[in-house]
């Protein structure tokens, strides 16, 4: 039996439907795609650190039986071959929105977000004046800043409530856009954002979490010592699936508790060069090599071997039978 067979049996044992409607079904549905690129980003680091890493590695089960440990927050549970330490560790996708959520289809603000972190971007050089460096790279790599991108956009929802008898440049751009439909400034936008993205391309954390009396939070983030490890799968940014790897403890703390993280952390950027060619420029909080965070656990950290719970679920696909 092929891949095709495979995956066209499954789909009418499962869903009872045909492959065609099942792609239909699934294309009409973010949601249902965000949990297919979920568990695909968890198959892809079991693999890996099986496979790449030699780690022994065991699936942390979902629904737990009495309450939840509170540093078993984590996808898997994962030890050194010849060891006793059992550590946890989650993988997380990036922040889907960063460069609409800072607003970076406009100058001033693509300016300011580079020159803030600027110490992720190796092309500037600390010891001249960061923001001319900023601004001519934004003129010789999106020279649409310069003319044709000149003036500001905002949301829809911001220009029909903005309200001032100022003569400013932010009541000129919004009056440039009081005639154009939600739709229309929404394509403007995303207009901008592709341009500015097929140079540069933001690395941010979402760290969202449930806040309950079972998991201990006092925020809706994790709290720093619920896994020992957090691997972000940067696929949305990136060509392929990549992961980079981060010691919790090692993140700045929540400033409204320091047992938090923080719900977002610019981790880096992609820059793109004029053939196309991705380039990945981290922090030096985050790892490209599993081993490096690996050598920076603490054995006391590690879980005790009696309170894991392990999925051992698995399903059997079963082979058609030869004539």
């Amino acid at each position: 039996m092929n891949i095709y067979e495979k995956i066209k049996r499954f789909v009418e044992q499962v869903f009872k439907t045909t492959l065609e409607i099942f792609l239909e079904a699934l294309k009409l549905s973010p949601n249902a795609q965000g949990y297919v690129s979920g568990s695909i980003t968890e198959l892809l680091l079991k693999k890996k650190l099986e496979e790449e890493y030699n780690f022994e590695v065991k699936r942390i089960r979902e629904k737990w039986e009495g309450k939840k440990h509170p540093q078993h927050h984590g996808d898997f549970y994962f030890r050194k071959q010849g060891t006793h330490y059992w550590y946890v560790i989650e993988s997380k996708g990036l922040k889907s929105n960063s460069e609409k959520w800072h607003r970076l289809y406009n100058f001033q603000n693509l300016k300011n977000f580079l020159i803030t972190h600027a110490d992720k971007i190796p092309w500037i050089d600390t010891n001249r004046n960061i923001e001319e460096q900023v601004i001519d790279w934004i003129h010789e790599n999106l020279p649409k800043f310069q003319n044709e991108y000149l003036y500001n956009l905002y949301e829809y929802e911001e220009v029909q409530k903005y309200v001032t008898k100022r003569k400013t440049k932010k009541a000129e751009a919004i009056d440039r856009l009081r005639s154009y439909t939600r739709d229309q400034i929404s394509n403007m936008i995303e207009e901008r954002l592709n341009y500015v993205m097929s140079k540069v391309k933001v690395l941010e954390t979402h760290f969202v979490s449930g806040r309950s009396g079972v998991s201990e939070r006092t925020q809706a983030t994790p709290r720093k010592d619920e896994f020992n490890i957090i691997a972000i799968d940067i696929v949305l940014r990136y060509p392929e699936h990549k992961f980079l790897f981060a010691n919790p403890q090692n993140l700045e703390s929540s400033g409204d508790d320091p047992n938090h993280l923080q719900q977002n952390y610019v981790m880096g950027f992609v820059f793109i060069d004029e053939q196309g060619e991705p380039t990945l420029h981290i922090s030096e909080d985050w790892y490209e090599d599993l081993n490096e965070v690996y050598n920076t656990l603490d054995p006391k950290d590690a879980v005790n071997e009696d309170d894991m719970q392990v999925d051992n679920r698995y399903m059997i696909a079963e082979e058609e039978k030869e004539d």
